[in-house]
């Protein structure tokens, strides 16, 4: 064992965070109380702070695409992505703002919300072949429209369309559903979770939120942070990516 010793100077968030080049590499944006609850009081936000918030923007913008489970979406009032304080550079040669992709098998979704009718990249949905026809016309009408899987939504084929749509630095930021699965399928390359001091009891979801994962991967630690509210910002990569 050894100390982990805060650095005294400032990290260069940019830097610390930059996607590995010429791949395609799924990263997911979490935060935990100490005890493991995923959420306070239903949100994933109460558990943060303004560190967590400022690192939760930027990672957006180093995104080519920010994946979001439908749950989500409605629990913390997502609206579309919008460009924000600290971007400056990191999207050069890139639009201006990374869509939100929302994952949906039912497309129990409100169309003409922001989400979708003020997102300057427009909107994507990613659902399955099940999805009711009524529901997917007027899916295709206000968003791009990615169908993968037939009864179930297909993470895989999913993200290989993503792909080919250029948008390789992929960002999920849960809900706790969409996350277990994308582990599930192997296809988490990692993992940022924001630490949050609290210890909250009771009996709330974790960051995953599914069946156990048979093979789960291993995580290797790529940094620890630390701001003044002693929240831990880590980060952990797969070992073999």
């Amino acid at each position: 064992m050894r100390t982990l010793t805060p650095a005294p100077e400032p990290v260069d968030l940019v830097e610390s965070y930059a996607y590995p080049p010429d791949v395609t590499w799924l990263r997911a944006n979490m935060v935990a109380s100490l005890d493991g609850a995923a959420q306070r009081d239903e949100r994933s936000g109460g558990l943060g702070n303004p560190s967590d918030r400022h690192l939760f923007l930027l990672l957006r913008g180093l995104a080519d695409v920010v994946i979001a489970g439908a749950g989500t979406v409605r629990a913390e009032g997502y609206g579309p992505v919008r460009r924000s304080k600290g971007w400056d550079g990191v999207r050069d040669g890139r639009p201006r703002v990374p869509p939100l992709a929302v994952v949906s098998r039912t497309l129990d979704l409100d169309f003409d919300s922001p989400l979708f009718t003020e997102a300057t990249s427009r909107t994507i949905v990613l659902t399955a072949a099940v999805a009711d026809p009524a529901r997917l016309k007027a899916a295709r009408e206000r968003a791009d429209v990615i169908v993968a899987g037939e009864d179930a939504l297909d993470f895989r084929s999913a993200i290989r369309q993503l792909e080919e749509r250029g948008h390789r630095r992929l960002l999920c930021e849960g809900g706790p559903a969409v996350l277990a699965q994308l582990v599930a399928d192997g296809l988490l390359d990692e993992l940022c979770l924001t630490l949050s001091p609290q210890l909250l009891a009771g009996h709330p979801v974790r960051i995953l939120n599914g069946p156990p994962v048979p093979v789960p991967p291993d995580m290797a630690l790529a940094h620890v942070l630390q701001d003044d509210d002693d929240f831990l910002f880590l980060r952990y990569t797969r070992r073999d990516t």
